[in-house]
């Protein structure tokens, strides 16, 4: 028999964020993402402790959040505790959408067993969660649980293999959390993990001596052309000098997120029917194809890019609503915020190559001006870091917990639509 409801946390519906974490598999395409509940910052910070009691009140109210708008078509982890285990509002979760992650803090009681098993029986999938070490308390779960997740920054680098090999005698999927740089992840792919979580893959790898390629080069010539208002043919002829740009822009251009509803044939038909705005929006996504291969709309980069530019986007037109153009730089702000990682150069010599405008070059460089508060709460949200810092640059915006979160929503959304439609 099902457990008995008892009162939700306190904290009222709106007032709460949400992170989402990507979760990668070992061919580095995304498979999952964590999503973490965060009260707002009017909220004392002891009253988050692990987040349970937001996600608590986010489950409560699940009618509104809309798993598929969040996560697409991929899986969503949700951290649950005791609490949220034992009361009936947890099956406001969809099963074939969630795994449930059940905190380190939680005890393996005789009740609690009962429950996981229970859920279980209604096809609902479990992980474990900052697992340090294969203790007796792990061991009672881990028959239970379908993955486990194995926090690095509580192993030591030596112990991780032994780790990994005693869990991996269960038959269990092994998930590494806060994997941070590409030697980690290395080091956990050579032990066998079947998940990988953490933004290793958006942290710039400086290499000595890289330079700009000539397709790469193309494409930031041709921004440039569109921010000095070049003439239409002078743009058309740039574009068909590299018939993979040309090839990758129509591919783009015909995605039902790019706006126009017929197809589109020609790269002159394109410039016409899309303008500047929408073309440098394409180009900037171009920059995340490899050079000499098409655009993966699959990748985690380009879609954490994709995502910060659409909410640096909306937000400013949230703040300034009548500035269309500050919103088209908002979102050059966003897209262009990871140029580091992909182009494996710092961000000063790549602005060197590119003329941007100075709100925009110091929004990246320093964090500085408006875009550069809207970059760091953009920042801070995929980490969860919702505190003070978080709070004071919200306030400065003049946004609210709320507008923050539908903002969060129709980015996700117009991202996960723009990856459907190129698949």
């Amino acid at each position: 028999m099902l457990a008995k409801a008892r009162p939700v946390s306190t904290i009222p519906a709106d007032e709460f964020f949400l992170a989402r974490q990507p979760i990668l598999g070992r061919d580095q395409h995304m498979v999952a993402y964590e999503l973490l509940f965060r009260a707002a910052g009017e909220h004392d910070d002891a009253r988050l402790t692990d987040g349970a009691a937001a996600t608590a009140a986010v489950i409560s109210h699940a009618s509104q959040l809309g798993l598929e708008q969040v996560v697409g078509n991929n899986l969503a982890f949700v951290n649950v505790d005791e609490v949220v285990l034992m009361d009936d509002y947890v099956r406001f979760l969809p099963p074939h959408k969630v795994i449930l992650e059940i905190l380190e803090t939680v005890k393996p009681t005789e009740p609690l067993l009962a429950r996981v098993a229970e859920l279980k029986e209604l096809g609902f999938k479990f992980a474990l969660d900052d697992v340090i070490d294969h203790s007796e308390e792990v061991e009672k779960l881990l028959g239970l649980v379908d993955v486990v997740k194995i926090d690095l920054q509580g192993v030591a680098p030596e112990a991780l293999g032994h780790l990994c090999a005693s869990l991996r005698t269960s038959g269990k999927k092994l998930l590494a959390e806060k994997v941070e740089t590409q030697q980690e992840f290395r080091l956990c792919m050579e032990l066998g993990f079947d998940y990988f979580q953490g933004y290793y893959f958006a942290r710039p790898v400086i290499l000595s001596g890289r330079k700009i390629t000539p397709s790469e080069l193309v494409i930031l010539h041709l921004l440039e052309l569109i921010n000095s208002d070049a003439d239409d043919a002078t743009i058309e002829t740039a574009v068909k000098r590299d018939p993979l740009i040309s090839l990758n822009l129509l591919r783009l251009v015909n995605s039902r997120a790019a706006g126009p509803e017929r197809r589109i044939e020609s790269v002159a038909e394109a410039l016409t029917q899309l303008g500047r705005k929408q073309l440098r929006r394409w180009l900037q996504i171009l920059m995340f194809a490899a050079p000499g291969s098409q655009v993966e709309l699959a990748s985690p980069l380009l879609q954490l890019a994709t995502t910060r530019g659409k909410l640096l986007e909306l937000m400013s037109l949230e703040v300034y609503p009548l500035d269309v153009s500050g919103a088209e730089r908002a979102f050059t702000v966003g897209i262009m915020s990871l140029a580091d990682a992909l182009f494996s150069m710092p961000m000063a010599d790549i602005l060197d190559n590119v003329e941007l405008a100075s709100d925009v070059r110091a929004a990246l460089l320093e964090r500085a001006g408006d875009l550069g508060a809207m970059l760091d709460v953009v920042e801070r949200l995929e980490k969860a870091d919702t505190g003070r810092c978080f709070t004071q640059a919200l306030r400065r915006l003049g946004l609210t917990s709320k507008q923050v979160r539908e903002i969060e929503l129709a980015a996700f959304d117009w991202v996960s639509e723009l990856v459907h439609d190129a698949a």
